[in-house]
């Protein structure tokens, strides 16, 4: 074992001092209701927006990979703090777009404002994490100081793996790995989150408890947040906005006004209709019925993803 190793060893054993009485009970319950309870009073205490997300402007933005436009002049502005989704069907930009907005990329045309490179974090449906390295060095990845361990096993208790800190990521699930990744943007402490389908490998019910992860998350630090996902429900629950891109081009901006933390309730379900029949349309098509459709009866929530 390296001094490193037995050095954080060290310091993770002091604070688990204090539960090994408590040996014979589970260190944490999958979904526990006090957790519940605790990010649902979160979420209705923050503020629509706050000072610490970065606004977005992009003005005629567009992108081409030799004679192939990707995108095409888009216009967008997003508030600092705001939770934004992105969805479409594949191949129609939305990575290309949060690509641009990190900077991996490079503009054909147009003007791009995102902030600061070092105020950005980028999730990606892999979690990227180093084979060779333990999950506390993993999230420490990039940090300098004396209280860098500190940091970063204050971000996994934030993602709740403060106990596994010591794992090899290989001994992880796909979920547990994710969290990692996500403790990982956050001991950064980023004014602007892009994530592209960070959720899309996950099982359903590991994917609900993550979502509900990132909404507490950024309910409490307000970063400004841009979702890519190919999944309604998932946008809806989430985001302040749901962006629809269509062949390049920005062809919906919706506004999602219900209360959080988000209700599968009958209002959640039209506007979950209302976004997957835009979606499901063919580009060009008009809808002739004006007749808005309202379910008669709310089935059990349900996920939908591509895959």
């Amino acid at each position: 074992m390296s001094v490193t190793e037995i050095d954080v060893l060290g310091e993770w054993q002091d604070s688990q001092n204090s539960r090994e009485s408590q040996a014979s009970r589970p260190l944490r319950p999958a979904v526990p209701s006090p957790a519940r309870r605790a990010a649902s009073a979160v979420l209705r205490e923050a503020v629509p927006t706050g000072p610490g997300g970065q606004a977005v402007r992009l003005d005629g933005l567009s992108k081409s990979f030799g004679e192939r436009q990707v995108l095409h002049g888009i216009d967008l502005r997003v508030g600092a703090g705001e939770f934004v989704a992105v969805i479409g069907r594949s191949g129609c930009g939305k990575s290309t777009l949060l690509r641009l907005l990190a900077g991996l990329d490079a503009p054909s045309a147009g003007r791009l404002e995102a902030g600061d490179a070092a105020d950005l974090r980028f999730m990606f449906q892999d979690a990227r994490l180093l084979p060779w390295a333990r999950v506390l060095d993993n999230v420490a990845l990039g940090l300098d100081g004396p209280q860098a361990r500190d940091q970063a096993l204050e971000a996994l208790a934030q993602v709740g793996l403060a106990d596994r800190a010591l794992e090899w990521p290989a001994r992880l699930s796909g979920g547990q790995r994710q969290r990692v990744a996500l403790a990982r943007a956050l001991v950064h402490a980023p004014r602007l989150l892009l994530l592209d389908e960070p959720l899309g490998a996950l099982d359903a019910l590991t994917r609900i408890d993550m979502q509900r992860l990132i909404e507490t998350l950024w309910a409490r630090h307000r970063f400004t947040a841009l979702l890519v996902t190919h999944d309604v429900a998932e946008a809806v629950a989430l985001a302040d906005r749901v962006l629809l891109i269509e062949d390049g081009r920005l062809a919906l901006d919706l506004r999602i006004d219900l209360p959080r933390p988000r209700r599968r309730d009958a209002a959640f379900a039209a506007l979950e209709q209302q976004l997957l029949d835009r979606v499901l349309k063919t580009p060009g098509q008009e809808t002739h019925d004006p007749t808005p459709r309202v379910p008669l009866a709310v089935p059990a929530p349900m996920l939908r993803w591509a895959v």
